[in-house]
Order: structure tokens, then C-alpha cells, then sequence
């Protein structure tokens, strides 16, 4: 009987260490810092090998830090393709040395654009001994991106860290219509495609739902009143201008809006949501914008929708930080050593005609699989952060199904809930049962077993619900 009560005053005890004495103020730190490759770097995002050749807008790394009483934590979003877990554990490690904030309290996040660099992954070592093999050496490989990738993030934090001042926090949520597009669609022939075209006509209905809510916090000094940051959260993919500039893509834009309306000083840190069967194709718009203009249409769209909401936020006038994180694992897909054999082959003739596009992501998938995941099992980090008893954020890695997003929304204690994708590592395509039924190309693409990913939202929940005040 006593060794019982001695264990339940110790659980109490730990539990205390990760929540804050909400009389205290929260205080937050904001910082940005440049991650853009040098011109010439391999770029992400497709299946054929692209050289930078310039800049729209710089990439950014924007880190916010939370602190009240003794609890501290930090979320870092950076403008890149996907954030490898052998990047984002030696930032955290690093970032904890160096400030003190325990890394199970640090999120660092990739954005999801497609105009970023390639730094890791099969993809990347297939073009750089190609390069070697013809020209002696891959200049790309001689600037190391993912240390200063590191660096950045670390400085990021510390930088953030630095300039913490007590805060006044509001939230709430608004509605996007008519950017964000299920990307999934059930054919006439009885099979579910990805993409299909604009103007198909075996088009029959989408294979699921988007999640057009925009969820935004606002963080304005204690003193002046005076925005400082506004995080906002939304499920569309990264992928609507293409070509060989660098740049964060729509958020860019977003961010413009808000410092032409707030202040130039204003951090929009923009948190990508559930979108890994989510873009901006409308397969009913037959005079579509492309490019550049397309990228600034969404953002632009996007920002105004994000300030005109912001006059009807909620303060939050009892802030209450807290942190939960758990790491689980769930089965990684299997492949026979012949399978995994004819993948190493195929990998060579990526890029070209001689593979369709479903056998260059799949023989790129198993060679991953078999390198990342032999043991058979993918590791999957939740981290949930409660700002107060009406707002919190939890980060999940990979790109995750939209439907995951809204059933840990629905199930979610917070009335405001930031689900952030592509955090802390990228297991790839993190699909629904219901997908894996369905097939193509996320499923294709996918390195989790069916049932890895409501595993992953059940572990969001769950936090999400020891978390509630």
C-alpha cells in the first residue's frame, strides 16, 4: 500500500514538472533566420533532378518560444520540402544545450515546399553519384546543407529565446473556401486516382473530405498592445509554383499581407496542416492561373482571410502552458529481398522514360524502407503543447491524410487545435486505412502499414486529452 502511494506522489509529481503556474504570465520569443542554399543546389519535390538557378524569396527558418513559470517550449517552421529526423534531432539536442528547453518540448517542422533544396534521401544520393560519375566530383555536395540547416535552427531558437516578453494570447479559427482541394478522386472504371486532370471526365466524386478551417493564434505585447506574431494553421499543400527559384511558396504571400496590414515586424509563422491528400487543383476549373501567379492568388487570398479574422478572436485571459510528448512505433511496410533487389535497379532509371511514374516512387519507397526501417518498425514522435485551457498545438510527422487532421480536431478537448504536419522527421505519406484500401499514388509512396496512421492520431488525442485543464 505504500509502495502504491508512493508511485502515485511520484506520477503527480512529474506531471507538475511539465505544467506552469498559470498566475505567471506567458512569454514569447520570435525569430527568423535565413536557410537558403547557395544558387546551383539540388532542389526537392519531383521526380527528375532540378538545379536551383535563383531566388524568389528566401527560405526562412521562424522559430517561436513559449515560456510561463518553469515550463518552456519552441516550435521552428522551415521553408523546406520535409524535415528528416537526423536533422531535426540534432537541432533539438543542440537547441537544448544551448537554451535549456528540454528537445522533447521542440518541434522543428518542414513547410512542405517543393522550391527548396534536396538534402537527404535516396533521391539525393542517386543524383549526386550520378553528377560524381560524369563530371569527378557533385559540386552540390560540397556545401553541407544539412549542417547549416542545424546551425540555423539552433540560432533560431537561441534568437527567440533571447527576446521573450510576456504576451497577450488570442485564438480561434475561420473558414478558407474554394483553395484547398481533395486531390483523390473515385474514377468511373472503380478506381480511385490521384490528380486525374482537369476536366476528366471519368471524374465520378472525390475520395474524401478537405478541411477548409484556418486556425490562427495571436500573440500582441502584454504592454503596448501591439501584434507581434500570428501563427496560423491551414491543410493545402506546398506545390503551386514549380520551376527552379527558391522560394516558401503561398506563405510568402501570406506573410505580406500581414505586414502590410499589421507592421513590417509582424512574424507570420505559418504551421502546414494535414494535407497529404490536399492541394489546390480544382479539377472543375478549366482556366486555371499557373505558376507564380497562381502561388500569389492563394497567398494573397490566404492572408486577407487570416487578418479579417483576427478582430474575432478570443483572448485568452488564462494561459496555461504544458507540454506532452510520446514516441511509438508502428509497422513499416515489408519488402522481400528480391523486391528490395529490383528496386536498387530500377533507381538508376528514375527520371526517365524507362520506368511509369508509380515504378520511379515505388523503387525510390523500398530502397528508403530498407535503408531507414529495417528493423520493420517507423518511429512516430507526437509532441502537444497547451498555450491555454482553449488552445493547443500538436505536431505530427509525415504527410498526413487530411481525414487524421479532422478526427484528432473533432476529438480535441482545445476548442482551437493546430494539427502540424512533417514534424521532427518524414516517414513519407501517412495515409488512412480507407486510402490503403483505395490505392494510388500516396499509398504507393507511403512507408507506414495500413493502420500506422490512425495509431498516430489516436497518440495526438490522447495527449491532446492529458493536456486538457
Amino acid at each position: 500500500m505504500k509502495l502504491r502511494h508512493l508511485s502515485a506522489v511520484f506520477a503527480a509529481i512529474l506531471l507538475a514538472s511539465h505544467e506552469t503556474n498559470a498566475a505567471e504570465p506567458l512569454s514569447v520569443g520570435l525569430a527568423m533566420v535565413d536557410i537558403t542554399p547557395p544558387i546551383g543546389y539540388r532542389m526537392a519535390g519531383y521526380y527528375s533532378e532540378r538545379r536551383n538557378t535563383g531566388a524568389h524569396d528566401p527560405l526562412l527558418a521562424k522559430a517561436i518560444v513559449f515560456s510561463q513559470g518553469g515550463v518552456k517550449a519552441a516550435l521552428v517552421e522551415c521553408d523546406i520540402v520535409a524535415m528528416p529526423a537526423e536533422v531535426s534531432s540534432r537541432a533539438r539536442s543542440a537547441a537544448e544545450k544551448a537554451t535549456g528547453i528540454p528537445a522533447k518540448h521542440i518541434s522543428v517542422a518542414a513547410t512542405h515546399s517543393h522550391t527548396g533544396p534536396l538534402f537527404y534521401g535516396p533521391l539525393a544520393k542517386l543524383w549526386s553519384e550520378q553528377a560524381a560519375a560524369k563530371n569527378e566530383t557533385d559540386s552540390a555536395t560540397s556545401f553541407d546543407y544539412p549542417g547549416l540547416l542545424v546551425k540555423q535552427i539552433v540560432l533560431a531558437i537561441q534568437q527567440a529565446t533571447q527576446t521573450l516578453r510576456p504576451v497577450k494570447l488570442s485564438a480561434g479559427s475561420t473558414e478558407q473556401p474554394d483553395l484547398a482541394f481533395n486531390r483523390r478522386f473515385h474514377m468511373q472504371d472503380g478506381t480511385v486516382r490521384f490528380n486525374p486532370g482537369i476536366g476528366n471526365p471519368a471524374i465520378v466524386r472525390p475520395a474524401g473530405p478537405t478541411d477548409p478551417a484556418v486556425s490562427i493564434l495571436q500573440f500582441s505585447d502584454a504592454a503596448t498592445g501591439q501584434t507581434q506574431a500570428i501563427v496560423s494553421n491551414f491543410a493545402l499543400h506546398l506545390d503551386t509554383l514549380g520551376g527552379t527559384d527558391y522560394s516558401a511558396d503561398y506563405p510568402f504571400y501570406v506573410q505580406q499581407v500581414l505586414q502590410a496590414n499589421i507592421g513590417h515586424d509582424v512574424v507570420s509563422l505559418f504551421a502546414t496542416g494535414t494535407c497529404g491528400d490536399i492541394n489546390h487543383i480544382n479539377v472543375k476549373n478549366k482556366a486555371p492561373l499557373k505558376g507564380a501567379a497562381e502561388t500569389e492568388r492563394i497567398g494573397l487570398n490566404l492572408g486577407q482571410t487570416i487578418f479579417a479574422a483576427l478582430a474575432r478572436l478570443s483572448e485568452q485571459t488564462n494561459p496555461s502552458l504544458a507540454v506532452r510528448q510520446k514516441a511509438i512505433e508502428v509497422p513499416a511496410q515489408h519488402f522481400s529481398p528480391d523486391e528490395v533487389a529490383k528496386a536498387n535497379e530500377r533507381m538508376a532509371k528514375i527520371g526517365t522514360r524507362d520506368l511509369t511514374f508509380l515504378e520511379q516512387v515505388e523503387a525510390n519507397k523500398i530502397v528508403d524502407v530498407s535503408q531507414r526501417y529495417s528493423a520493420g518498425r517507423v518511429p512516430i514522435e507526437v509532441v502537444a503543447i497547451r498555450l491555454s485551457p482553449d488552445a493547443a498545438i500538436v505536431t505530427l510527422p509525415g504527410e498526413v491524410f487530411v481525414e487524421l487532421g479532422l478526427a484528432i480536431k473533432q476529438a480535441s478537448p482545445f476548442k482551437t487545435t493546430l494539427v502540424v504536419e512533417l514534424a521532427n522527421d518524414c516517414p513519407a505519406y501517412v495515409p488512412t486505412k480507407k486510402a490503403f484500401a483505395e490505392g494510388s499514388y500516396e499509398i504507393v509512396n507511403s512507408r507506414v502499414a495500413s493502420g500506422g496512421g490512425e495509431q498516430m492520431a489516436d497518440l495526438a488525442i490522447s495527449l491532446l486529452k492529458e493536456l486538457a485543464p
